[in-house]
């Protein structure tokens, strides 16, 4: 049987998430579900696996709250559980950037759809005849595992670092059609407000994300897959888990080719570890936890 796994996440105001914990905490899991939900003031985030039915009702259950009513949902089948548990966490933002004046609540960042982003990336411009500039949001391990075709990726290592790069860069994109993008939409959504909050024009989130593109036009201008934060490690163009794994030791991302080295032992090391010490080892682990919400 396929396991149905959903993403999804709302910017809304939510007066007392705290109130909404154990309500659907007790919910996932007398639907056996698993995986994680982040609760705050701004609003929600979710990743969770389990039968078909069973999401369903969760689904059911979510939308009847008339605030997440509309809230898009992505899809993708494993045929294992990706998670081994199930948390209702509460937080302080369901994205951390530290920067209290960006209130996606509030106002929604502007947004290309999947189907307009390829066709600006098959001509070479936007509509309006603009060169256009693909900006990876997510953190270095994870534009490793794969990226568009020319993004720019400044290495972050959590995305409180965003708001300072770009204003750093913010004179590189003068001119140009920017178009942001992270796995669901949740990171290149407060990407883009903080864009014009400093002055950026034409800027644009990629509406859903990684997972939501390569639902609607596959893997078109997109190399490598795409790393998702369960114990599938990564999902191809075709939303199928991919043959990278994560390493047990250290944590870091491996691929197929790097799995054939001798210094891979499953469950024991693999090459990243031969070139760190025992102090990166942990540095690495700590960062590449798995079902760890992406900061």
């Amino acid at each position: 049987m396929s396991i149905v796994n959903i993403a999804a996440y709302k910017f809304i105001a939510l007066e007392n998430p705290a109130a909404m914990r154990e309500p659907l905490l007790t919910l996932c899991q007398s639907l056996e579900l698993k995986g994680t939900i982040l609760l705050s003031p701004e609003g929600i985030n979710l990743f969770l696996a389990g039968a078909s039915q069973c999401i369903s009702a969760f689904l059911a259950h979510l939308r009847a709250d008339e605030r997440l009513a509309d809230m898009p949902v992505k899809e993708s089948l494993s045929q294992e559980q990706p998670f081994r548990r199930m948390l209702v966490k509460l937080k302080k933002e369901i994205i951390t950037m530290r920067m209290p004046v960006i209130r996606p609540a509030e106002r929604r960042a502007p947004v290309v759809d999947a189907a307009t982003l390829k066709r600006w990336l098959d001509q070479g411009y936007d509509d309006a005849g603009r060169e256009v500039m693909l900006l990876d949001t997510r953190n270095a391990f994870e534009v490793d595992v794969g990226t568009f075709e020319g993004a720019i990726d400044y290495r972050l290592h959590k995305f409180s670092e965003f708001p300072d790069v770009i204003a750093a860069h913010r004179t590189d994109f003068a001119g140009k059609t920017v178009v942001s993008f992270c796995t669901g939409g949740i990171r290149c959504e407060k990407a883009v407000l903080h864009m014009e909050n400093i002055g950026m024009e034409n800027t644009y989130q990629l509406e859903g994300g990684i997972l939501k593109y390569f639902e609607e036009v596959g893997g078109a201008h997109y190399r490598g897959d795409c790393f998702v934060f369960d114990y599938r490690t990564a999902l191809t163009p075709g939303l199928a888990p991919a043959p990278t794994v994560q390493c047990f030791a250290c944590r870091a991302v491996v691929t197929a080719e790097q799995q054939q080295s001798p210094d891979y032992v499953p469950g024991e090391r693999c090459p990243h570890c031969a070139d760190q010490s025992a102090t990166g080892r942990r540095a690495a682990g700590a960062v590449l936890q798995t079902q760890a919400d992406p900061a």
